[in-house]
């Protein structure tokens, strides 16, 4: 295995010589391998190996960053150069410097490699068991294939502070895409899992059948009406509304001024009852990691607390410019500086099922898909392209589609009401949830 930890100690020192007060530099290296297969036809298998490498330097409060794919220590001190050079000419920035929160890293346990590696006949195997499950529907005319994959990722940092850490996990996933109808009627859906462990992830044959039923059930959709109602929103389009208060709760946009949420801290911005928790370190997450992008131990955060607001996501220089600690939500690649974003986030599970929590709906909207980012940050309006099916009288009816649905996020996070159906699918997960008093523009 390569010292990738010595490698980017050098470059750190080099970039030290070069003249820079301080230094980070990050790798990201992986392998994947990847499966196509439609019609019976194995269509595509992709291989690939990379490397990146990404060094950060400051001088006084200027900083600058430069990227390489080669991680030959040959060309270390040119690329620790140019950097400095970078540094010496951009404006100062007040709030840049390495992260005070770092730490050394703790040991990882979050069980995230399965040491497994699948060979391109194993995923053929998987996608053909995929693909054949949703054609068997019954009403499923066409198929746009199913895929396999495969990859092992690591990432490696280590800054002039001292701070030297490294993390790898696989990843498994399979993926369908089935057609009903046929002509103007064709109608279309899917079904996806991913998991970090070959052995949590979906029956290839469920996925398969779960996409082609989708798809029958969207056949002859129709254009309703525009009126005021309740939209349920399905689990797999829930997740969005996560990412819209995350997104106003980021520490860069609060610091900006340009968040609908700026002012809203320690208030209810949801109901009485709901939660909204980010949790790095869960076992065989999607995203779990015990450092952060520079370096900052993660922990577990409870972001909504019985509906209040309870923290920003701060990398360091957000924190700064809150007068903050970084939360260790640091993300960055090997091309840009680091930014918050969440781990494994999810809305906590309420305590009705999905059936009984629109049993008392009379005309409502259940939605499977959303179109478009008609949300505005800045004010919280909220605008989306939709497709699902009418509830009528309690329960699931004709499906619709080319409608829009809309609001203001304030109103829908203070009138939203989870199901009890949570599942950790995604990365970001919620149940089902409900919204009242939403708009749908339809015909």
């Amino acid at each position: 295995m390569t010292d990738y930890l010595n490698l980017l100690s050098d470059l750190i020192a080099k970039a030290r010589a070069a003249g820079a007060d301080a230094a980070d530099a990050v790798l990201a290296a992986g392998t994947s391998l990847s499966v196509s297969r439609r019609l019976g036809e194995t269509e595509h298998i992709e291989r690939a190996e990379g490397r990146d490498l990404g060094l950060r330097v400051f001088i006084g409060q200027r900083a600058a960053m430069v990227s390489s794919s080669s991680v030959d220590p040959a060309g270390f001190q040119a690329l620790a150069e140019r950097a400095v050079a970078m540094a010496r000419v951009v404006p100062e920035d007040r709030f840049a410097g390495l992260a005070d929160t770092a730490r050394p890293p703790e040991l990882d346990n979050l069980d995230l490699d399965d040491g497994t590696e699948p060979t391109a006949e194993m995923l053929i195997a998987r996608a053909a068991i995929a693909e054949d499950a949703a054609r068997a529907v019954a009403g499923v005319t066409n198929s746009e294939g199913a895929d396999a994959g495969f990859s092992r990722a690591e990432v490696v940092l280590v800054t002039s502070a001292g701070f030297a850490g490294r993390r790898s996990g696989t990843s498994h996933s399979i993926s369908a895409t089935a057609l009903a109808g046929t002509g103007t009627d064709m109608q279309r859906d899917y079904d996806y899992h991913g998991t970090a462990h070959l052995s949590d992830l979906d029956d290839p044959a469920a996925i398969g059948r779960s996409a082609g039923e989708r798809a029958v059930r969207r056949m002859n959709p129709t254009r309703p009406q525009t009126a005021k109602l309740t939209v349920i929103y399905d689990p797999r389009v829930a997740g969005g509304l996560l990412g819209h208060l995350t997104g106003a709760i980021n520490g860069a946009s609060v610091a900006r001024g340009t968040s609908f949420l700026k002012d809203k801290m320690g208030q209810s911005i949801f109901a009485p009852g709901i939660f909204v928790h980010d949790d790095p370190r869960r076992i065989r997450g999607g995203r779990s990691k015990v450092f952060d992008g520079e370096g900052t131990p993660t922990r577990a955060h409870t972001l909504i607390d019985d509906g209040k607001l309870t923290t920003w996501l701060l990398d360091s220089r957000s924190a700064r410019q809150l007068g903050l600690v970084s939360t260790g939500h640091a993300a960055r690649g090997t091309g840009g500086p680091p930014s918050p974003s969440t781990t494994n986030l999810y809305l906590a599970a309420g305590k009705l099922p999905p059936a009984e929590l629109m049993a008392d709906i009379k005309l409502g909207l259940y939605v499977t898909e959303l179109i478009g980012m008609g949300v505005s940050g800045l004010t919280g309006d909220y605008s989306r392209g939709a497709a699902g099916f009418m509830i009528r009288d309690g329960v699931l009816a004709e499906p619709v589609a080319e409608i829009t649905i809309a609001s203001n996020l304030n109103d829908m996070f203070a009138h939203l009401t989870p199901a009890n159906d949570l599942r950790f699918r995604r990365g970001t997960d919620s149940p089902t949830v409900r919204v009242d008093g939403m708009t749908m523009a339809g015909g």
